[in-house]
């Protein structure tokens, strides 16, 4: 192994020891590029369930959020999950990568305050408290599988066993055990493996 390789490896099990320590995982695997940003420094506001992948980024902010995680899961490469109220993900759900699960806005609507925030933020730091920000929390049920480039916005419930496809944005509920795609989303068909 060249000084490269050793670099690379320690700064990856430096990374793997880093989401360790900033959620609650037991017998999960973060794969190296897997971050971790828990912004109220509360490992019990990121909980993964065992024999989890994490592969790609989860974030609370430091006003909010909770991002709970079942077990037998996978969160495929460069996928984003964005808290600031709260993100519930149930058992064997698989996340493709690229996919961005986001339950909040982000930014304030209105024009003046946004500037203002932001400015706030620039000179201040991370924000302690919510503003006008508007958030609302995310399921999705277990046994889902969502494919890559999916987008699923603030408030959206999706049910066991559905199936959401490739470049879809959800921005509205699915029902369960259904293959649904689009921009916006939309139910395509009802699948037939109800249980």
């Amino acid at each position: 192994m060249n000084i490269t390789e050793i670099l690379a490896e320690e700064s990856n099990r430096a990374n793997v020891l880093n989401c360790r320590k900033t959620c609650l995982a037991n017998n999960v695997t973060f794969h190296k590029n897997a971050l971790i940003h828990n912004g109220q420094n509360n490992p019990n506001q990121i909980v993964i369930g065992e024999l989890s992948q994490i592969a790609g980024t989860l974030l609370i902010f430091k006003y909010g959020g909770k991002i709970t995680i079942g077990k037998n899961c996978y969160i495929g490469d460069l996928t984003r999950i964005w808290s600031g109220e709260e993100i519930t993900i149930g058992n064997n759900v698989l996340i493709s990568h690229n996919v961005n699960i986001m339950d909040t806005n982000a930014h304030e609507i209105d024009t003046k305050e946004r500037i203002n925030r932001y400015q706030d933020l620039i000179k201040n730091g991370l924000w302690t408290t919510k503003g006008s920000i508007l958030n609302a929390p995310i399921s999705i049920g277990d046994n889902v599988w969502i494919s890559f480039n999916v987008t699923i916005l603030k408030g959206v419930t999706i049910g066991e066993g559905a199936i959401i496809g490739a470049g879809s944005i959800v921005t509205k509920d699915i029902p369960p055990y259904s293959l649904s795609m689009g921009n916006p989303c939309k139910v395509i068909k009802l699948l037939n493996d109800v249980e």
